[in-house]
């Protein structure tokens, strides 16, 4: 410990800066989504709607990815939307979250043409710059919990995607609050991946999915 008080000042200060530097992603992201951050009611029209995996259980989807889906099945409905690009992990055989959105849209009445599968949304970036450079995404709605959905707006804003986003509401539970701890670490990640934009963990050549799924025509209900 400093044994003047110039040194204590000194110490003051390096806390001080620590703090800042901290605190500066989480600013960066409030100010970047400032605005776009919706409801389902007032949220403006976009060809796709993006949803983020958020978990598996051995019975289907976690029940905040549920609600993420329940969400952009109900922008279909409301003719928010044409299309749905699923977005999230199968970095192993027996790990498949697209694969499960997808059937879940299509038990919540979305047809399997309007829904697309990203397979290597390993993390937001990854999905937000595969969105954009894979799939060929320009406008979007992000479909995501509140304490994440900044970070996704940002993140697809860096990749060049003009987006708003939906927060899905959550009871504030123990998941919750790990979520929002969470996104402490994940601002700073989301500040060097905007600055930085590195390429995703799989690229791989451009995929067709999301033109066809716009023009797809599917029967009436």
């Amino acid at each position: 410990m400093p044994s003047t008080r110039r040194g204590w000042r000194r110490l003051v200060q390096i806390v001080m800066l620590g703090v800042v530097l901290a605190l500066a992603p989480g600013a960066w992201l409030q100010a970047s989504a400032s605005g776009r951050v919706r409801t389902l009611a007032d949220v403006p029209q976009a060809p796709v709607a993006v949803v983020f995996g958020a978990g598996l259980t051995p019975s289907g989807p976690s029940p905040y990815l549920a609600h993420r889906l329940d969400a952009a099945a109900e922008l279909y409905r409301d003719k928010k939307i044409k299309a749905i690009l699923v977005t999230g992990d199968n970095s192993r055989t027996d790990y498949d979250e697209p694969t499960t959105m997808r059937a879940y849209l299509e038990k919540h009445g979305v047809p399997a043409a309007k829904i697309v599968l990203d397979y290597a949304g390993f993390d937001t970036w990854d999905s937000c710059d595969r969105a954009k450079r894979i799939f060929g995404v320009d406008r979007a709605i992000l479909v995501s919990q509140g304490f994440h959905i900044r970070r996704a707006l940002a993140l697809c804003a860096a990749a060049g995607i003009d987006a708003y986003g939906i927060g899905v509401d959550e009871r504030h539970d123990v998941t919750w609050w790990y979520g929002g701890v969470r996104e402490v670490a994940g601002a700073g990640k989301a500040a060097y991946d905007a600055v930085f934009t590195p390429d995703p963990h799989l690229l791989g050549p451009k995929e067709p999915g999301v033109a066809r799924a716009l023009t797809a025509r599917v029967a009436a209900r």
